[in-house]
């Protein structure tokens, strides 16, 4: 722990020109990031609700409610040792198409000191609920396409072989990466705990072997009990929690050698009548890793977002 506190101030203080170079609304890349969650929420004038995970990378076996639809803007910076400072966003569109269904759109774009900002592709996700009841295991499948390039840094997952020299490239988007990707997510919840375990499966469309990785997290609500008055800084407002993730290598050499893992805590702060806030800083936890990286998401959920849009639209 005593390396890793310095090796985060030294992350954020060579960020310090990447923060002061551009305006903030291009930080969160390119700016529509949050222009289309304010968009989303301004558009059906409501007060939010909020989202159920409290994890970046991990998955739980929560799903949106039917008809709900959650905007977040994930967001990630970082500052690789012999590399440039860069923020880079996914811009997120979950909505609840059944009970046991939820799909999810992500916008991904990134902005790099002394490089540019650019778009750098979509993705295009579904969660499957096994079982309709809450049971002790809870499994869920997960269904991915991406269309990205090789500028992407949003870092939603690791998979393979990836490690801190995927970092240090200069942005291009020459290289085409065309993935699909499957989970299986097991999750527990008991006594205001909950537990999850992923593990995936990634296969570039092109002649590329298989990659493996894996996700884990624990997280808790300060308090169950839900207060009759909302409360910004009551212990309900607040969960708590870890994840730990990384590679496994690919179809030639599956396990552990030359990959990446990281893990970090996790705290969640649910605004009563605002967006729903979740930080955390990751450690590297290899030399094949990246040293310091800072999550940082805000996200809205919007209940019966389609009847509230054709009602405001026929106003």
């Amino acid at each position: 722990m005593d390396e890793l506190i310095p090796r985060c101030d030294s992350v954020a203080t060579k960020m310090m020109p990447l923060l002061s170079a551009k305006p903030w609304p291009l930080l969160i890349p390119p700016g529509w990031a949050v222009c289309g969650l304010l968009l989303a929420v301004l558009a059906v004038g409501l007060s939010p609700l909020h989202a159920q995970d409290n994890y970046f990378v991990t998955y739980s076996h929560e799903l949106e409610d039917p008809g709900t639809l959650e905007v977040s803007a994930k967001n990630i910076a970082g500052s690789p040792k012999g590399g440039d400072a860069f923020v880079a966003s996914a811009l997120e569109f979950e909505y609840g198409i059944k009970t046991w269904w939820t799909t999810e759109f992500y916008l991904d774009g990134q902005t790099t000191s002394g490089q540019s900002t650019l778009f750098t592709g979509f993705r295009w996700e579904n969660r499957i609920r096994t079982l309709r009841r809450e049971h002790w295991i809870n499994p869920v499948l997960y269904f991915e396409f991406a269309n990205i390039n090789g500028a992407d840094k949003t870092l939603l997952e690791v998979v393979g072989h990836d490690s801190r020299a995927d970092f240090l490239g200069r942005n291009s988007r020459q290289e085409k990466k065309r993935e699909a990707e499957f989970k299986l997510i097991l999750s527990s919840n008991f006594k205001g705990w909950n537990i999850s375990e992923n593990f995936l499966a990634e296969k570039n469309l092109a002649n590329a072997p298989w990659e493996f990785g894996y996700a884990v997290g624990g997280s808790h609500k300060l308090a169950t009990a839900s207060s009759a008055r909302p409360c910004t800084f009551c212990r309900q407002s607040f969960a708590v929690g870890a994840e730990m993730y990384g590679g496994l290598g690919d179809g030639h050499r599956f396990g552990l050698n030359h990959t990446s893992h990281y893990a970090g805590p996790v705290l969640t702060w649910a605004l009563p009548r605002g967006p729903e806030l979740r930080f955390s800083p990751n450690f590297g936890l290899n030399g094949n890793s990246d040293g310091c990286l800072f999550r940082f998401t805000v996200s809205y959920e919007i209940e019966r977002f389609l009847s509230r849009l054709k009602r405001r639209s026929k106003l």
